[in-house]
C-alpha cells in the first residue's frame, strides 16, 4: 500500500491513526500548494483531487479521511478504533459524522472562502460571502459538543477513537488559521491537552 501526502487536517488524521495503531506505511508527497493534487497524475489516483487518498497493492484507491482509517482499522485490527463491537462502531461512527459534519466542514470552508481564499479561489467554488457564518457554525456546534463533554475522558467516553483523532487536527488545524478554540468551552480544552500530550499528536505534528 501507499499513502499520498500532503499538508493539511485531512492528511493528518489519517497519520494520526496510524501512529495509534502502529502502521508503517510508504508515502508519496503530493505538492498542495502548487495545486499538483488538482492536476494529472494524482488525478488518475483521486478522480476527487482531494488529499489523502490510500493505493492499496492491487491498484484500487480509496479517498476520503473516514474510509481509510476504517479500511486501515479493518486491515489491521489490533487496537482498534473504531470499535470492537457493532454497539461501537455505531457510537463511533455517529460521533465521527457529527464532528465532520458540524465542525469539521463549516471550519474549513470557513478558512477556504477567507485567509485561505487567494490558495482556493481558481480551484473550485468559494463562497466568501459565507465565511463568517461558518466560522460561527463551527463554534456553536463546539458550544454544544462542550456540554455533551462533561465528565468524559474523549468523545466516545472510555474509548479513544477516530472522532477524538478527526476532532483534534481540526482544532489543531483551527487555531493556526484563526478560529481557535472558545477558552468557555473548558471540557474539549482539557480534552485537547490530553490529546496533544499523546505521541501520535507530535509525530504528526
Amino acid at each position: 500500500m501507499k499513502f499520498y501526502n500532503s499538508i493539511g487536517p485531512n492528511p493528518r488524521i489519517v497519520k494520526m491513526f496510524m501512529a495509534e495503531k502502529g502502521i508503517t506505511l510508504p508515502f508519496v508527497e503530493v505538492d498542495l500548494m502548487k495545486g499538483d493534487n488538482r492536476r494529472e497524475p494524482y488525478l488518475s489516483k483521486n478522480a476527487a483531487g482531494q488529499m489523502p487518498c490510500l493505493e492499496l497493492d492491487n491498484g484500487d484507491v480509496i479517498a476520503e479521511v473516514t474510509a481509510i482509517c476504517e479500511y486501515l482499522d479493518e486491515k489491521f485490527p489490533d487496537n482498534s478504533l473504531i470499535g470492537t463491537t457493532p454497539e461501537e462502531r455505531a457510537e463511533t461512527r455517529m460521533w465521527t459524522r457529527r464532528i465532520d459534519l458540524n465542525v469539521a466542514e463549516p471550519l474549513a470552508n470557513g478558512f477556504r472562502f477567507a485567509e485561505g481564499l487567494p490558495l482556493f479561489k481558481d480551484r473550485f467554488r468559494c463562497l466568501p460571502e459565507a465565511a463568517d457564518g461558518l466560522k460561527a457554525i463551527a463554534q456553536d456546534k463546539l458550544t454544544w459538543l462542550d456540554g455533551l463533554m462533561a465528565g468524559k475522558e474523549f468523545v466516545a467516553g472510555k474509548r479513544m477513537t477516530l472522532a477524538d483523532i478527526l476532532l483534534f487536527c481540526v482544532l489543531d488545524f483551527g487555531a493556526a488559521v484563526g478560529q481557535p478554540l472558545n477558552a468557555d468551552n473548558k471540557n474539549i480544552a482539557a480534552w485537547f491537552e490530553r490529546m496533544k500530550a499523546r505521541p501520535s499528536a507530535t509525530a504528526t505534528a
